[in-house]
């Protein structure tokens, strides 16, 4: 049975589609995006800045505007200006931070060339160190160690120190004899020796009535310079001698090597600090006690670059080797 059709039946031909057709012409405006808000101002160090938060939350939560944290800010302030200042009252006592500046001044070239002025000094000339004029023309200053060979410096003597103390220990591990306390013993004794190097310097300037502006720091820079001998007789006699110490002919050669170029080395250096040059004012006899002092001075330069070197290089330069045990 079929289901009967109740649709009236599709026309053979649809009729056309008519559209309406504008009679007056719009210009529709173009339309964008609004610009995207502009990022807060910032200062130097990525903060946002106090003018930017004024607009909406204050910066840093409103603490710097806070009274409180100001006057704490302001105390803080004055308490590290006042440390600095007493910091530098204190020290400049004793040493000059500008001084210390002036002995660090170097170069690659200069430390080189140094080193083998220490080394091999029996030909170099001229000894004296090179000043210039000061802004008076007047008075003048020494220049600093990276424009003057023989000016003394600290940077020397401080890495030959360190590598010291370093070689002594490395040398006693590879014997099997390192502990911890090395190190801090090594140390010790280095800088005791040192120590009583500048005592002997600064009671022999009191008795022979020698001063100097700078005369402390160069006695320390010149005390300093026997390291560079001793690293080169501790490395020589090792190798020599098999790791055995510095003992054997090898190492006593280096070590009075290293000991008359160090003394020879003083004894020009250190000829315008303990011997400077003097002009008698008076008659013959200001010029008598003037000739006399002189010749004290010169037996003092002479005992301490000889007599107390070689004690002190000596006594650093010891490195025994390993302790057999005895035999029962």
């Amino acid at each position: 049975m079929q289901r009967p059709n109740y649709g009236n039946p599709a026309p053979a031909h649809s009729p056309p589609l008519h559209h309406p057709v504008p009679q007056h012409v719009s210009t529709v405006p173009q339309l964008r995006s609004p610009p995207p808000p502009a990022p807060p101002s910032q200062n130097g160090y990525g903060y946002p800045s106090q003018q930017g938060a004024a607009y909406g939350q204050p910066a840093f939560g409103g603490i710097m505007n806070d009274s409180t944290a100001q006057m704490a800010f302001q105390f803080g302030q004055s308490g590290a200006k006042a440390g600095q200042q007493y910091l530098e009252q204190n020290v400049s006592r004793y040493v000059s931070i500008s001084a210390l500046k002036h002995y660090f001044n170097v170069s690659n070239s200069y430390v080189v060339n140094k080193l083998i002025l220490i080394l091999f000094p029996w030909r170099h000339k001229p000894w004296s160190r090179k000043t210039a004029l000061g802004p008076c023309g007047q008075e003048g200053y020494f220049l600093p160690p990276r424009d003057d060979l023989n000016s003394p410096d600290l940077y020397l003597p401080l890495m030959s120190f360190v590598t010291y103390i370093l070689l002594s220990t490395l040398l006693a591990g590879l014997r099997g004899e390192f502990h911890p306390e090395l190190l801090g013993g090594t140390a010790t004794a280095a800088f005791a020796v040192v120590l009583v190097e500048i005592g002997i310097l600064k009671l022999g300037c009191y008795l022979l009535s020698i001063t100097n502006d700078s005369q402390i720091v160069d006695l320390v820079a010149y005390s300093g310079f026997k390291f560079v001998g001793i690293i080169v007789t501790v490395i020589v006699g090792e190798l020599g001698s098999g790791g055995k110490g510095t003992g054997g002919y090898l190492g006593w050669a280096t070590f009075f090597y290293t000991f008359f170029a160090l003394a020879f080395f003083l004894l020009r250096s250190m000829k315008y600090v303990l011997l400077p040059e003097t002009t008698p004012s008076g008659g013959g006899g200001m010029a008598t006690t003037s000739r006399q002092r002189r010749a004290g001075r010169t037996q003092f330069l002479f005992g301490y670059a000889f007599v107390v070197q070689l004690l002190s290089m000596w006594a650093l330069s010891r490195q025994e080797g390993p302790k057999v045990p005895a035999k029962t």
